[in-house]
Formats: C-alpha cells, structure tokens, sequence
C-alpha cells in the first residue's frame, strides 16, 4: 500500500515514518496500536515529504505530488501549531490548517486516495467539564484552534479525522526534554494546574494512525492517551520518572502566568472515544505509561555519545 505523509519532519510524521517501515520509534511500545496488528515487512511503501520537500499552502504543488505518486491513503500532519504565535498570524496559521487541508481533500479525490486528517482537543472550549467525545459540539478559543476546525470542515464526508491531544515525542522539542532535564538537575519548575487535557505519546500516536491506514474509516475520531491530567501533573510524573523530586514541581494559576499566554485554551479537554469500541479496536495505552516511556527514550538520548 503506497501511503503518502505530510509534515513527515515533525514528531509524528517521523514516528509515523518509522511505524510504517515496522520499526518501533524512540519511546514507543509496538508498530501498531488500536487493531493490534504488527506492521509487515513491506506492508507499506511510504512517501515521506517534509516541509523542504512539499509546501502543503501551494496548491500546484499538491496536485503535482499527489498526481504523479498516486498514493491509496494520504496522512496529513503538515499544521500550524505554534498555538499563541498564530493569534498574531491568522493568514498564515489558516493557509496551513485549513485551506492546504482542502487542497489536499480535492487532490485524494481526483485520484481516489483516502485522506486522514489529524486534528486537536482545541476546537473545544473545554466549559463541559468531563472528557469529550466525537459527538460534542466545537468551540473553538484560539485561532489555532478555529483554524484546525477548519480544516475538519474542509474534509469530504470519507474522511479519517483523527482528534489528538498534547502530543510530545521523543524527536522534536517539547516540554517533556525540559522535564526530562529538570529532573536530572534538580531545577525547580512551575506549571498550571488549571488546564486539564490527554497527555499523548507521539510514538504511540503514530502507531495507532496504523489502523486507519489500514481500515480508512470516515468521520471523526478521538485517538489520545487514556486518562486525563493537569500539565502540572503530567509534568510532575516527567519529573519523577528521570530521578526528581515531585517537589521540584509547583502548581501555578493560567491567571497568574506573567506575561499572559496570547492564544485562550480550553481548561478542560481530556479526550474519550465513542467511535473505537464499535471498531473492535483498544484505546491507546495510559498517559502515564505513554509518559515514563517517553522520558526514557528523552534521557537515551541525552546520554548517547556526542549528545549536547
């Protein structure tokens, strides 16, 4: 199965990148989740297209790829996602999340590709206060997260929407190597407590993009870790699990940050599914697991020789 990935530099796109050649990334625990199903030598023949390689906002070139590659399924992870950057960039932050999304629907059409489309917990506004499902209404507070629900808006009824919530991997700079730091060094860290989401593992992500690879079900689905945390929690077990103190830890108020985020996120937007189950398939594995996993693919490689 010829698949085509956008965005393949960033975490998931490089995690997904290794899942489909049926490698387990860095951090990860299997090449597929959800279905259980490991990937097959040469099940899949993956073309990996980074930023340099594809501009997912010029149309013409979109259709040229995807013309002259004819793949059966197109991951798109290509996005804008520097949340309070893009509340000053609004042209910039909807070409990427919403009018390349379309580009990218019309051009799987044209030659009969299923895309799959990742989303976010932030076309919520969190005000429900219990974990949200595929069937609640959006609310988006942020331009990123208008803009994202664009895309999904952008997408023909057959598409995969796959929602996800505050991934990190290993490859790629997130909060969890700062942790991961932290609690080699003994620095001391505040975070808020206040905004409650889904941790989830970029490795673990990509494997369960697998399945609908696979499978190519239409409509939306939310696919993050299970369970649910305050970035002060999550961060806090990061902490713990590269050899700190939990006390190295405080909870701060989204209200008392100093300066004041530019981009409103939903306080609480933990993710549950009501679309897997029917599937036969299994949610991702505990954010906590996801987490320690993480931490530990994070210190091997701030360990490794020649490593800064």
């Amino acid at each position: 199965m010829r698949v085509l990935i956008t965005g393949a530099g960033g975490q998931v796109g490089q995690d997904l990148t290794s899942v489909l050649a049926g490698e387990t990334p860095p951090g990860g625990t299997s090449t597929s989740l959800l279905d259980a199903m490991p990937v097959r030598p040469g099940e899949f023949d993956v073309l990996a297209l980074d930023r340099a390689r594809l501009d997912v906002t010029d149309q013409a070139a979109v259709d040229a790829v995807v013309e002259e590659s004819r793949p059966e399924v197109i991951v798109h992870l290509a996005a804008y996602t520097a949340v309070d950057n893009a509340e000053r960039d609004v042209d910039g932050a909807r070409r990427l999340n919403q009018d390349a999304t379309g580009f990218l629907d019309a051009a799987a059409g044209r030659i009969g590709a299923h895309l799959i489309y990742t989303s976010t917990d932030y076309v919520f506004d969190g005000a429900l206060g219990r974990p949200l499902v595929e069937s609640d209404a959006t609310n988006p507070l942020s331009v990123y997260g208008a803009t994202k629900l664009g895309g999904e808006l952008a997408c023909a009824d057959s598409v995969s929407i796959v929602r996800t919530s505050w991934v990190a991997g290993v490859r790629g700079k997130n909060l969890f190597h700062l942790a991961t730091s932290v609690g080699r060094d003994g620095r001391e860290l505040r975070f808020v407590e206040d905004q409650v989401g889904t941790p989830t593992s970029s490795a673990d992500l990509a494997a369960g993009l697998v399945a609908f690879v696979r499978e190519r079900p239409a409509g939306i689905f939310h696919v993050a870790g299970s369970g649910q945390a305050s970035w002060y929690e999550a961060i806090q077990h990061a902490v713990v699990v590269a050899g700190g103190s939990p006390d190295q830890v405080s909870p701060i108020r989204t209200a008392d940050l100093d300066p004041q985020p530019a981009a409103h996120r939903p306080a609480f937007s933990p993710l549950r599914s009501e679309r897997l189950e029917p599937l036969g398939w299994t949610p991702l594995p505990d954010w906590h697991e996801g987490i320690e996993r993480l931490v530990v693919g994070i210190g091997a490689e701030l360990d490794a020789p020649g490593a800064s």
